[in-house]
This record gives C-alpha cells, sequence and structure tokens, in this order.
C-alpha cells in the first residue's frame, strides 16, 4: 500500500464533531408532513435554503444515494425512522428530480414480500419492517426500469435484504424476497453487486467498539464477499481503519473503498496475490462512493479542517483528487455522506438530517 495512517489522532477527533450520534440524531428545518406517500407527488414542503444549494425537504437520514438506470429516479436510504434517532424503522425513497417529489417505498402499497427461501436458505424470514435500517446501496438492472436492490440493513438483524424493484407501471413496486446474514456483532456499512449474482460489503466497526475503536486503530474491519450457495467470506489483505464506502470496476479486478478512519481512498487490485492495495490521502473524512463521470469516482465527507463538508472526484486509474463541491458549517445540510453525480448536478445525501441536497458542479 502507497500509504496507511494508524490511530489518526486528529480524524478520531473531527469523528466526535461530525457524527455526535452516528446512527441518527439531527435537527429539523423543514416541515415533515408527508412522509409516506405511496406515490410520488409533489413536494409541498417549506423548505429553508442556503446560498450555492438547493434542498429537497422530506426524506429521512438519506445516508445512500443512487441512480436507477436511465429512469432518470434517485433512490436513497433512510437509516432511522425518526430525526432523533428514537426508533430504527428505516425508510427507501424514491426521488424523481425532475419535479422534487418523492416517495417511501416501504410504507402503504409500494411494498410486499415474497420470500424466495430456495434462493436464501440461511434467512431467517421474513423482513420486520418495523425493525428495518437501510443503510448501503446496491442495484443491477434485470431488464428495463426492473432492478435487483441489495440493502445493508440493521435494525432486529444485521444483513443483506434482498428486494426487486419494479418501476414498469405508473406506481413503484418494491417486493422483498430473502436475505444474507452477516456477522451480528459487526456493523456492516456498504456494499457492491457482483456479476454472478453475489456481493463485497464492508466491515464498518463492530458494534461493541464502536467508532472510536476505528479511529483508535485498536481495531480494522475487512471486506466480505458472497455468492449464491456461498457463505459470507472475508476477503484476506483487505483490512482498513472503518472501511466504509465501496465501488467496483466493471472487470471486478479493483475494489476502491473508502477507509473513514484514516481518510483514505484505496485501490485493491484482486488480480495479485497477496491483493495489492495502493491509496490517496484525502481532506475529508470519506463516506459512501460511486461512480461519476466515466473512470472518475465521487465520495462525501466532512472536511478534516472542522468547517463543514465536501465532495471529492477522484481519478480510478491515477487516483489523483479533485475537490468539486461543498458547503461550510454554516450550511444547514451536515453529515454528508453520499454524492452523486447526474449529468452535471451533484446530489449529496445525509447520514443525519431531513433532506437532501443537489448543487451544479464546479
Amino acid at each position: 500500500m502507497v500509504k496507511v495512517n494508524e490511530g489518526n489522532d486528529m480524524s478520531y477527533e473531527l469523528y466526535k464533531i461530525f457524527l455526535p450520534v452516528f446512527l441518527g440524531a439531527a435537527v429539523s428545518s423543514c416541515s415533515q408532513d408527508n412522509q409516506s406517500m405511496s406515490e410520488l407527488d409533489g413536494n409541498d414542503q417549506f423548505c429553508d435554503s442556503d446560498p450555492n444549494i438547493n434542498y429537497i425537504c422530506g426524506p429521512l437520514n438519506a445516508e445512500d444515494l443512487l441512480s436507477v438506470g436511465d429512469t432518470g429516479m434517485i433512490l436513497t436510504s433512510g437509516m432511522n425512522g425518526t430525526l432523533d434517532g428514537s426508533d430504527t424503522n428505516g425508510h427507501i425513497y424514491l426521488i424523481n428530480p425532475t419535479d422534487e417529489s418523492w416517495a417511501d417505498l416501504v410504507s402503504g402499497p409500494n411494498f410486499s414480500q415474497d420470500f424466495n427461501s430456495d434462493s436464501y436458505p440461511e434467512c431467517p424470514g421474513p423482513l420486520d419492517i418495523d425493525e428495518f435500517s437501510a443503510h448501503g446501496l446496491a442495484l443491477k438492472e434485470i431488464e428495463q426500469s426492473y432492478f435487483d436492490l441489495y440493502i445493508t440493513s440493521h435494525g432486529a438483524r444485521e444483513a443483506i435484504e434482498m428486494f426487486t424493484l419494479d418501476l414498469r407501471d405508473i406506481r413503484a413496486k418494491l417486493v422483498w424476497k430473502g436475505c444474507v446474514p452477516l456477522d451480528e456483532t459487526i456493523m456492516h456499512n456498504s456494499l457492491a453487486i457482483l456479476s454472478d449474482g453475489g456481493f463485497i460489503t464492508t466491515q464498518f466497526i463492530t458494534w461493541a467498539g464502536g467508532v472510536e475503536s476505528a479511529f483508535s486503530g485498536e481495531a480494522k474491519g475487512s471486506l466480505v464477499t458472497w455468492s449464491p450457495g456461498g457463505e459470507p467470506t472475508l476477503i484476506p489483505d483487505t483490512e482498513l481503519g472503518g472501511p466504509n464506502g465501496i465501488a467496483i470496476s466493471d472487470d471486478e479486478r479493483y475494489i476502491y473503498v473508502a477507509a473513514f478512519a484514516t481518510s483514505e481512498l484505496v485501490r485493491f487490485d484482486l488480480s495479485q496475490d497477496p491483493i495489492k492495495a495502493e491509496s490517496i490521502t484525502l481532506e475529508i473524512l470519506p463516506d459512501n462512493v460511486r461512480w461519476g463521470e466515466p473512470g472518475m469516482l465521487l465520495t462525501a465527507g466532512g472536511n478534516t479542517s472542522g468547517d463543514g463538508w465536501s465532495v471529492i472526484e477522484i481519478d480510478a486509474d491515477t487516483l489523483g483528487a479533485d475537490r468539486v463541491g461543498g458547503m461550510s458549517s454554516g450550511a444547514i445540510l451536515q453529515g454528508a455522506s453520499s454524492a452523486l453525480q447526474i449529468d452535471n448536478t451533484i446530489w449529496v445525501g445525509t447520514y443525519s438530517g431531513d433532506r437532501i441536497g443537489y448543487f451544479e458542479k464546479e
């Protein structure tokens, strides 16, 4: 590895600024009267504004964002059901950027369950939506406007929950199909879908040790892979301080992982034995990682200076990095955790808030 920082004292102090309550505390600045829409109705909520960034209010704790194929829609997770984190019921939001409407797909007639126990024999049973906390998202298009959706979930169980998302009709349909149970002692974070229908997910922290253990260097998480018919297995030589967001190259040779606790973006080359790792140190605490323009990655996180947050674009080949946007600590949206580029617009999610933001790329 080019550079790995262990026991990053500055980052350890900063985590206390950026993660007041990691799983969800926030202060609301817009009215929350329409959390359970079964269709994408117009967003009529009042939204306080900031210069140089626009907001869509309503989606709670929208920790991860992804683009839904060529439908123009955005999907976001919601880690907790309320802004103060008082329950564990999470959300899955579908957002239409054109008219800024949104719907919670886990509520009402949008959602159903059809357990496929043959495909997921280790899954103990149907999803309890009252004990569901959606975290990382990954999507694979099966046919036009029809997708497999994998979600890292906490709550009643630690698992990758498997869904299908159908946007072929007027009403979006989300169907739960099964789950892959994971180590209950570990908080898993992001994931990427493999071509065989499997996945790779990140072991962020242990529940017992909390975020402190990652920043202190006492505990390191690894990558876990699963393929249909198999069991979750650790990938050797992938230990990092707080592995968070993940993206994978089309040929599945390279895995890109945000090392949250050491402020790095790490590239693993799976074609090498042992696995080769290279990294770049960033001026943020990087969270989720998404593909942006061809050959480029995007990540977002709190600035290591302690003032606000930034979106960073990284060249997947050279690992060169540039800041392409962000806000100071005076902005309403804080706790930036995900960045998604659609055309020249950057969309930003937060692990702790009542809105998502968007701005034109610098």
